[in-house]
């Protein structure tokens, strides 16, 4: 029998976001016959420890801040010596990228979150993207990720794998078994959904101007999420004399408003791949995505599961949400426009492979 394959994934805690959920999920499904998962944390908190399992160890350096994390992490990587590391942040990639030489028994693999030219702007960060080919492999989300990593870093084609992010049905079709309709979805309204992080890159500042335009229309946008801009955007709402926008902050259960909405909205500026237009479509709803880099056209069936169009252009967009809310869907069409090529049996597979692959190089 071979020895099992030691892989350490690197994250900075297992809050609920999209890079968590993925490695939890990649963690939970790995062959336990080939492989032997750990996951090492920066900060041992957040809600996906409660769906990670129990076999997986968790190496917990407890440091506030990445740059301090460092030294801790070289450490754990020079004592256990595993087959394989997987960092699945951005910024924790970038720093370690300068260290790989210095294991050459152990393969390096960065899963990338973003498309670095839009996301990185400090300049002390870029430096470190000049090491990034000392990674063995780079896992980028969509093309428009990838594209960006050659074009603007110098990254070897080669290196870089594009797979796309899984979407774990079942873990949502059981939330939405137990999801009631939300209590101030009105009656004779129409329900409009955004989710995300309260920062620029997500464009709310955008879905806001759009939505003044529609300020006479039994229209109610529910925006889920928390994040810096909350109160400029709250602001922002009150000066426009949004009625009909209800900010909801961070929501446990973001499925019942995507099952029961008449319409999912993506304004962001830049995406890496939208875990949440997936999600959207899972739950059998039809979507409208702001035409910005980062995977929306690999997601987006056009006609199908939604559509693209440009948030700048506030009068157009308004315009498209109001045709778009006088027509009807098909959800079952919906999920499997997503099902038949993002569920996790799919994506988990490759995953599985490529750390196999990784391992005769």
């Amino acid at each position: 029998m071979n020895k099992k394959i030691s892989v350490i994934f690197i994250l900075p805690d297992l809050e609920t976001g999209g890079a968590e959920r993925i490695i939890t999920t990649i963690a939970n499904h790995l062959s336990r016959d080939r492989f032997e998962p750990k996951i090492l944390l920066l900060r041992k908190q957040g809600g996906y420890l409660d769906f990670l399992k129990k076999d997986v160890e968790i190496i917990d350096i407890d440091t506030e801040r990445i740059r301090y994390s460092l030294k801790p992490i070289l450490k754990e990587i020079y004592k256990r010596k595993p087959d394989i590391v997987f960092s699945g942040f951005g910024e924790v990639n970038a720093y370690l990228s300068l260290f790989i030489k210095l294991f050459p028994r152990t393969k390096f693999i960065a899963r990338e979150t973003n498309v670095v030219s839009k996301h990185v702007t400090r300049k002390e960060i870029k430096f470190f993207y000049s090491f990034y080919n000392n990674y063995q492999q780079i896992i980028a989300q969509s093309d428009d990720m990838k594209q960006d990593l050659i074009s603007n870093f110098n990254i070897k084609q080669d290196k870089i794998i594009k797979i796309n992010n899984p979407v774990d049905f079942d873990f949502i079709e059981n939330k939405l078994r137990i999801s009631q309709k939300p209590e101030c979805f009105k009656l004779n309204y129409k329900n409009v959904v955004a989710i995300g992080n309260l920062s620029a890159r997500k464009g709310f500042d955008n879905l806001l101007k759009v939505f003044s335009r529609l300020k006479n229309e039994k229209i109610l946008l529910h925006i889920l999420g928390d994040g810096k801009d909350r109160e400029i955007l709250h602001q922002m709402k009150d000066f426009l004399g949004l009625k009909n926008v209800i900010f909801h902050g961070r929501h446990e259960n973001p499925y019942q408003f995507l099952k029961f909405a008449d319409l999912f909205i993506l304004s962001s500026r830049y995406e890496g791949f939208p875990n949440v237009l997936l999600e959207a479509g899972a739950c059998g709803t039809y979507s409208l995505a702001n035409n910005c880099p980062g995977g929306i056209n690999e997601i987006i069936q056009h006609n199908t599961n939604g559509e693209i169009a440009d948030i700048e252009n506030h009068e157009d967009f308004s315009q498209k949400i109001m045709t778009l809310l006088h027509r009807d869907y098909d959800a079952e069409s919906i999920k499997n426009s997503i099902k038949s090529r993002f569920s996790k049996e799919i994506i988990l597979d490759r995953y599985e492979k490529i750390l196999l692959d990784l391992m005769k190089k």
